[in-house]
């Protein structure tokens, strides 16, 4: 082919850019793409922006100000009192052992027990779909209605856990939630009833996906039971463990309604968790501004959470693709 032709095939440069038509294509494809994926972003990010990051932003303005919940509210800004303030409130610091005890409390309970359920609707049990049902009875139910139902199962005039215990012949006129020494346990068995079948369906999608040739190896090595589960199950459903624990600590830190349905945050602050501490400073004492901060506060509380999280999860990411 004549040297003349192969110089009419070939692109020429664009005078006024200097580029060849090929580069800019493929830059208008680029763009296009790019447009393209914000457009399907923004439908779910505007959503999430209007409605968790501005209340947030707007919390954390307020927190510096001495906002107040009246009808002309003056918004002065106190720069870091409100924290300053909240440093020397023993009331809320107490609040946060209690939550802590809370959640730790419901959280290794709701393990142990979803475990326990697990292992057992895994075990191919007559009318498994029917018992597996049931067992997610506590998930679908408004937590309200959960803390109403409970309420009148503990209720010290004729509640059927009082009445149970008289027909045994044990004390009877027992009031599970207006008691210093009982209210805060009466509580955490609750928040274990209604949070364990989350962990217990998730545990059960472990457990099916662990090989059955590992626990016949493990069987023909001479393993009981026990240590089938200790060098078997446990290692494979370690970082499903690690995950639903670690969520399900950060979900039980937040817990508001049961607690507010049950005793809100009695019988003298015995059950008073950190989230019920700020809600009530905000809405019966109608201090925002000192109540923004507290939130501020549980906001940075909840963010190392993830992070510890997050951290985790990369950990075994990272494991499982050595």
């Amino acid at each position: 082919m004549p040297m003349s032709s192969l110089a009419t095939e070939t692109p020429a440069p664009s005078p006024a850019t200097g580029r060849k038509p090929a580069k800019r294509s493929r830059g208008t494809l680029a763009r296009s793409r790019r447009n393209e994926a914000i457009g399907l972003v923004m439908p779910s990010l505007i959503p999430i922006l209007i409605f968790s990051v501005a209340p947030l932003v707007v919390g954390v303005v307020l927190a510096f100000t001495s906002a107040r919940l009246v009808r002309n509210p003056e918004y002065d800004f106190v720069g870091l009192d409100n924290f300053v303030r909240l440093a020397g409130n023993s009331l809320f610091w107490e609040s946060f052992r209690i939550g802590l005890i809370w959640t730790v409390s419901v959280t290794v309970l709701q393990l142990v027990a979803a475990m326990g359920l697990a292992l057992l609707l895994n075990s191919g049990l007559r009318l498994q779909g029917l018992t597996r049902v049931l067992a997610l009875i506590p998930w679908a139910m408004p937590p309200v209605v959960v803390a109403i139902m409970w309420e009148m199962i503990y209720s010290p005039n004729g509640g059927p856990l009082n009445a149970f215990l008289g027909a045994l012949g044990l004390p009877s006129d027992i009031n599970w939630l207006g008691d210093f020494a009982t209210a805060l346990p009466a509580v955490i068995l609750v928040g274990v009833w209604v949070g364990m079948p989350q962990t217990t369906v998730t545990l059960l999608a472990g457990l099916q996906q662990v090989p059955a040739e590992l626990h016949e190896a493990a069987a023909v090595d001479g393993a009981g039971a026990w240590r089938r589960f200790t060098a078997v199950t446990l290692p494979s459903l370690r970082p499903i463990i690690t995950s639903i624990t670690s969520l399900n600590f950060i979900w039980n830190f937040n817990s508001f309604s049961l607690i507010y349905v049950l005793t809100n945050g009695g019988p003298g602050g015995k059950t008073m968790v950190p989230v019920l501490f700020t809600y009530l400073e905000a809405f019966r004492n109608r201090e925002i501004g000192y109540a923004a901060a507290m939130g501020v506060v549980l906001v940075i509380v909840i963010v190392v959470l993830l992070a510890v999280y997050l951290r985790s999860q990369f950990r075994n990411d990272s494991e499982r693709g050595r």
